[in-house]
């Protein structure tokens, strides 16, 4: 087949080295130049079988609520009188309570214990061109509140036959001597892993053009032509690509460029920071996750990354500096020894992960055109699920049965 893939993010580039691995013809369509700096560059770099229970969660809408005045929270959402937004809010809250989480934990966990064996197979490939570290992760909590409640979730994890480990300061330090932590208590995932996202990114990227992949750049897609319930061709900006199929992997954009097809995918962009130390005074071993912050540290070669936090404000919505703030404010309550003039003048990043109402991203073919296949609405599980999402895919525009249970995540299923 010919496969049209719209959108070379980290999902966009594995879907193309998935079908391309199988001897398809795949051209990638991307609107922005190819040196870049979306989502797919500036996140946590995290692989996380931990991250079982979705965005959708018990507690999710009470904390929402909370925060639509507290711009620092580390979940915000601004209010705003848009269609879109008030839909998607109504599904993630019905979406929001126990027995989703019940039903949605086996798909997740099966999802990322897939997709690291594949990164495991991808390093061994390219001689660890992209710095897959896979030591664990540590949830680092500073209250007795917040450790109860990571023992809970370790507990589930631990059913589910995630490994999970409680420990105490004293252990914590022992795993990770490199830095000086001031916690309760936290709870250690051996099955975590991280990795360097840019490298990542110029993996995929050279994988994908030495193996044949056509990538148009600065190329927009602009609208479909369609006939007897098939896509055509996609039409852009520099003309009309025909093909057999055509992958939808446009991340936050993903819904406007169905819209002409009057196709139905929720999803909100949600915006994440990050700041990159290039000499930091400590360097952790593992990455960790600052439990009642909601945010993360990585290490990164010798860099280390600190981001996370969650704001819904739309796709236009200016950087927030004080978001940017919090995490540093963070940072430097888990982590005694870093100042503040740490970060002085250190840039900035920011980018949109897609969300959709329940947590899931969309993975399978769509009902009204089934030669359009979604892959998009990753949230903060982009990286994580990228090379299972680009599996999947080459999977069901084969008709084959996916390696990995895919019911939970149609994309039909608000449409």
């Amino acid at each position: 087949m010919h496969v049209v893939v719209c959108g070379a993010g980290v999902i966009g580039l594995s879907c193309a080295h998935a079908l391309r691995e199988r001897g398809h013809e795949v051209t990638v369509v991307e609107r922005q130049p190819a040196e870049r700096d979306g989502c797919s560059f500036g996140n946590m770099g995290m692989l996380v079988p931990s991250h079982f229970e979705p965005l959708a969660a018990p507690g999710a809408v009470s904390l929402a609520l909370r925060s639509m005045f507290d711009s620092r929270s580390p979940l915000y959402v601004r209010p705003r009188l848009d269609p879109d937004f008030l839909g998607w809010c109504f599904r993630f809250m019905r979406a929001a309570n126990a027995a989703h989480v019940a039903r949605s934990a086996p798909v997740l966990r099966d999802l990322h214990l897939a997709s690291r064996r594949l990164y495991e197979q991808l390093a061994r490939r390219t001689d660890n061109a992209f710095g897959l570290v896979t030591r664990g992760l540590l949830v680092l909590c500073r209250t007795a509140h917040g450790l109860d409640e990571e023992v809970g979730l370790a507990a589930t994890a631990n059913a589910l036959g995630v490994p999970a480990e409680v420990v105490s300061p004293g252990r914590a330090a022992e795993l990770d001597p490199g830095v000086r932590m001031d916690i309760k208590g936290a709870v250690f995932y051996p099955l975590d892993c991280h990795l360097e996202p840019q490298r990542l990114m110029n993996t995929l990227l050279r994988l994908t053009q030495s193996a044949g992949v056509a990538l148009e750049w600065d190329t927009e897609l602009t609208g479909w032509r369609t006939a007897k319930g098939r896509i055509e061709a996609a039409l852009t900006t520099r003309g009309e690509l025909g093909a057999d199929a055509f992958v939808l992997a446009g991340g936050s954009w993903s819904p406007a460029l169905v819209r002409s097809l009057r196709l139905e995918l929720p999803l909100q962009p949600g915006r994440g920071y990050s700041v990159t130390l290039r000499e930091p005074r400590q360097l952790p071993r593992l990455c960790s996750v600052l439990s009642e912050a909601r945010a993360a540290v990585t290490p990164m070669g010798t860099s280390l990354r600190f981001g996370g936090t969650m704001e819904l404000s739309g796709l236009n919505a200016p950087m927030r500096r004080e978001r940017v703030r919090s995490v540093i404010d963070a940072a430097l309550r888990y982590f005694p020894e870093f100042r503040a003039e740490d970060f002085s003048d250190v840039p900035a990043w920011s980018g949109l992960r897609p969300c959709s109402p329940d947590g899931l991203p969309y993975i399978g073919r769509f009902a009204r055109y089934r030669n359009l296949c979604a892959a998009t609405g990753h949230a903060m599980m982009g990286v994580s699920l990228a090379p299972i999402t680009g599996n999947l895919v080459a999977e069901i525009l084969a008709d084959e049965p996916p390696s990995v249970a895919i019911t939970a995540l149609d994309p039909n299923r608000y449409g």
